[in-house]
């Protein structure tokens, strides 16, 4: 979209009002234009916008905005940047929680946000119906972050096609979700001790890749592809990708897995996990492939804090017969298709 086709269709474009690509702070320009534009979408073209605070939309209808980035657009964290908050804080002002209205499916779009290292990325401060989709999340200590919302628990969000790269930090986490009934599809988050974190339920993953980076920064034992603590979750086509704990749940949760596949394809230390249930295991898993590397000795497909819970394994693809030390046995449905 070019910024004359951007006009045609009545959106707000940036430019006319502040320069891209000069270095300068330009956080209160852009969040005048914000505050001045309601029911309006705000087109930022190609070029870097430089930010020392945060960006904030309104989750009440009658004052939200879209933010739509043109592909090569950069809104980026000056390196003085302050706040603990992140960049972009979607329905973060006057905050309202409804359905109930034309004009709460507001989105940010495209382009990339860049942290500078130093900042958080995207969060879902408000509202329902949100949308983020087709954008890269850069050079952040923390990349999406779904808000609980007090009101009404459901935040109903949107997120598709986003990919998130951190920067390797102790306790680092790409995606954080405590709201509810969620949908993450088609994501890639890399560089960070955890992958995702779940403390809502209702929500839905699908095709999402979680990648571990290699750093001295934190310790490899601790890293989490996907840690859900709440339950009630879905996860489909999901793929810890190196991780020493592939899945892991706290409690006696239940969610279920369908499809789902944890790799090693490298030894980064003495530690590989399918899947880590901390209290009882009370998830369902279906079809779950897990390929353990055979030199590396605190391995296991599933490893459980407490017997007795009522989960089920059915069906999953292994690939090296263990000597002990793991739990799948005691929650096997059908048979295990082992991998030759």
């Amino acid at each position: 979209m070019s910024e004359v086709n951007a006009k045609d269709l009545g959106y707000v474009v940036v430019t006319d009002y502040v320069k891209a690509n000069t270095g300068e702070d330009l956080a209160d320009a852009l969040q005048n234009i914000i505050d001045s534009n309601p029911r309006k979408t705000i087109y930022f073209p190609d070029g870097e916008y430089m930010i020392s605070k945060p960006l904030c939309t309104s989750s009440d209808a009658k004052y939200a905005v879209s933010l739509n980035l043109s592909n090569f657009a950069v809104i980026k964290a000056t390196k003085d940047w302050s706040s603990d908050e992140a960049m972009i804080r979607l329905g973060a002002l006057n905050k309202k929680f409804t359905i109930w209205e034309t004009g709460t499916n507001y989105y940010l779009a495209g382009g990339c946000i860049d942290g500078s290292g130093v900042a958080k990325g995207v969060s879902i401060d408000g509202g329902r119906e949100t949308c983020i989709r087709n954008l890269s999340i850069k050079f952040v200590t923390q990349g999406i972050n779904v808000k609980y919302n007090k009101e009404y628990g459901s935040n109903d969000a949107d997120i598709e096609n986003v990919h998130i790269v951190g920067m390797n930090l102790p306790g680092s986490i790409g995606v954080i979700c405590d709201g509810y009934d969620n949908t993450f599809n088609d994501m890639r988050v890399a560089g960070f001790e955890i992958g995702t974190k779940l403390g809502g339920a209702g929500n839905f993953l699908r095709y999402l890749h979680n990648l571990y980076i290699y750093s001295d920064n934190y310790d490899y034992k601790d890293s989490i592809g996907f840690w859900d603590v709440s339950g009630g979750n879905w996860y489909e086509i999901c793929y810890p990708d190196n991780f020493a704990t592939g899945f892991r749940t706290s409690g006696h949760t239940m969610s279920t897995y369908t499809d789902c596949y944890a790799y090693w394809y490298s030894n980064r230390g003495d530690k590989q996990v399918g899947f880590l249930s901390d209290g009882k295991f009370n998830s369902i898993v279906k079809s779950y492939r897990v390929d353990l590397r055979s030199d590396v000795t605190n391995r296991a497909y599933l490893k459980v804090g407490e017997a007795g819970g009522g989960g089920v394994l059915d069906l999953p693809n292994f690939d090296v017969n263990l000597d002990g030390g793991d739990d799948y046995s005691e929650y096997l449905v059908n048979r295990v298709v082992w991998r030759k």
